[in-house]
């Protein structure tokens, strides 16, 4: 459990779900960690989204380890906002190695032409151009650094289509071309660049009734026990859905020496669904 040996990451939406499991799993492999996360609602997102509290206990949970951890709460749509941040923090811990760009938001459920354009918006603005803002702050601190390694978690949707979330669809797409791109640009400064892919996972932005109606829309008001079947129909190994650790496993690999020759890829995690 030495992988991320006195590493600096910079992990972003680490206020619960899969930030929260990054940030600790980089912190028990080694890591000091700079916690970010907006902590407040965004009006067009269904379901509640992180407080400060939440934040809190990540760092709770990171210092159980023994590691060092930053927390900020800053908006990945604000590259000001999040420029003082990671710049503070990183002056704070001395460096930064690893950046898990992760931040994202769901909404939805209607076809593409009746989207409204502010749930467009607000979606693609967090979930693709506050990546890009994320890997522009941190860029000039990883090239300092000598390299490093940025993972970026697309989705399963960023590799295929799913009906009802064009701009989700569209944001994960947008996302590997970013993933590859960025591959290209940063390989002589020894930074590696690689995405996540994941199915569902067992965190709060798909166990709500958004998610569950787009796969069942013709159910009223569905459980997530209804929801846990027909997610499986969609896999090929038996299981509904990851958990937050599980995508922890790649991205630390992915952050790793043992992958210091992989860049520029997506990584599914996702029980097969691409392979159905």
């Amino acid at each position: 459990m030495t992988r991320a040996r006195n590493k600096v990451a910079l992990v972003t939406g680490a206020a619960r779900g899969q930030g929260r499991s990054h940030a600790l799993r980089l912190a028990r492999e080694g890591a000091d960690i700079i916690a970010v996360d907006i902590c407040r609602q965004i009006a067009t997102v269904p379901y509640p989204m992180p407080t400060e509290e939440d934040l809190a206990e990540t760092a709770r949970l990171v210092e159980e380890t023994d590691r060092r951890i930053v927390t900020a709460v800053a908006d990945v749509r604000d590259l000001d906002e999040l420029t003082g941040v990671v710049d503070d923090a990183v002056e704070r811990l001395g460096r930064l190695d690893i950046v898990a760009a992760n931040a994202g938001i769901h909404s939805g459920g209607v076809p593409t032409w009746e989207m409204d354009d502010q749930m467009w918006q607000d979606l693609v603005d967090v979930n693709l151009t506050g990546v890009w803002i994320t890997c522009k702050v941190a860029v000039p601190h990883l090239i300092a650094a000598g390299g490093g390694s940025i993972v970026i978690t697309s989705s399963v949707a960023g590799m295929r289509p799913f009906g009802g979330i064009a701009h989700y669809v569209s944001a994960k797409h947008a996302l590997m071309g970013l993933t590859k791109t960025l591959a290209q640009e940063l390989g002589q400064h020894n930074i590696r660049v690689n995405a996540v892919n994941p199915t569902q996972v067992d965190t709060p932005m798909i166990m709500n009734p958004l998610i569950y109606q787009l796969f069942l829309p013709d159910v009223p008001e569905p459980t997530k026990e209804q929801f846990a079947v027909a997610s499986q129909e969609g896999m090929l190994l038996p299981t509904p859905w990851v958990e937050p650790s599980d995508v922890s496993d790649a991205l630390v690999f992915l952050s790793s020496d043992e992958a210091r020759f992989i860049t520029g890829i997506g990584l599914p995690v996702d029980a097969g669904v691409l392979a159905k």
